[in-house]
């Protein structure tokens, strides 16, 4: 297990660098002018030349690149100011820390991404267990019928709709914010419970159908039928040798649906007006906030791979043959 761990950390590391290789020269290499965001449309000559010494502009491309690796492991010096490690330079909005902003906004995407992960998992995975374990008869069809129902909606239209009657009209659940756990848990959950359950109906309604059909196929597998065959019971036949089967191929499709996970959080944080990487990320955009842009892309990029090398280390826990690949 440690060697297979160490070998995707390893490649995780060249992926990490050549995602910020790519985007460090998609956003301030191709720009004619990357000042000229910074500064303006109605900035001068003499402007332009401070902000570009300021930034560290004014220097060739692949050493821009280097400074920029030098000041995420041992910080770096600007004319405006020191940036303490790890520095992703500062914003072209307010001229503040990026790092600072995101950890600042991190913590509502990874609140929401958290919850709305276990949310999914644990009711789509067990609608496509009922559903396999009923196969043919009323309830599978029923369930069915609502995971193409739940695939088809978007989060903007669904949620606009459970603002309006959960919060609005009926007062069932509490007005989404952000509450840090460490302050109040109840108020944490609260806050976040209803982004959750909007966020998670799109994904539900694929791992219910994509369980389903796993557990489905491993009940038809041989080393199922001889199970059954030598008399065990229907519940250790369905947990013991199915459902860790059918669980292998879930698993994998979680670390690919991380990067879905994000654009969701993106548009989830818009219809709840909820202050994370999402929406800083479309502010970065519409404002042309280059360093932050970066920097988002980075940390996004870098939490995803690390979230696959856990997915991977669960992969290799429950089939011990992936660890020999």
């Amino acid at each position: 297990m440690l060697r297979f761990l160490v070998r995707r950390s390893l490649g995780a590391l060249v992926i990490i660098w050549l995602i910020s290789a790519v985007t460090f020269f998609l956003f301030f290499a191709l720009p004619s002018e990357p000042a000229q965001l910074a500064c303006g449309k109605n900035c001068g000559p003499e402007a332009l030349e401070i902000i570009n010494k300021n930034l560290g502009l004014d220097e060739p491309v692949p050493v821009q690149y280097w400074h920029y690796l030098v000041g995420i492991f041992a910080g770096r010096d600007f004319d405006i100011g020191h940036c303490s490690a790890p520095c992703l330079g500062y914003s072209f909005r307010d001229n503040q820390p990026v790092w600072e902003t995101l950890l600042d906004r991190y913590p509502t995407t990874l609140s929401l991404a958290f919850g709305g992960t276990v949310v999914f998992l644990v009711v789509g995975i067990t609608i496509g267990m009922v559903a396999a374990a009923r196969r043919g008869t009323f309830a599978d069809k029923f369930l069915s019928s609502l995971s193409l129902i739940g695939n088809s909606l978007q989060i903007y239209f669904v949620g606009t709709i459970a603002l309006w009657l959960l919060v609005d009209t009926w007062d069932l659940v509490d007005r989404p914010e952000y509450v840090p756990i460490s302050e109040n848990p109840a108020k944490w959950a609260g806050g976040m419970l209803l982004p959750w359950l909007v966020m998670s109906i799109i994904f539900i309604a694929n791992y219910s159908r994509m369980t389903r059909s796993q557990m489905i196929e491993q009940l038809g597998e041989d080393h199922v039928r001889t199970a059954r065959a030598k008399g065990m019971s229907s519940r250790t036949v369905f947990f013991r040798y199915a459902w860790r089967g059918a669980m292998a191929p879930i698993v994998t499709i979680v670390g690919i649906d991380l990067g879905s996970l994000f654009g969701g959080a993106m548009v989830t944080e818009f219809t709840f007006t909820l202050h994370g990487l999402g929406r800083l990320a479309v502010d970065s955009v519409t404002e042309k906030d280059l360093p932050m842009l970066m920097g988002v892309m980075l940390f996004s990029c870098t939490a995803i791979v690390i979230a696959n090398i856990i997915v991977d280390a669960l992969y290799a826990a429950i089939d011990p043959r992936v660890r020999l690949a």
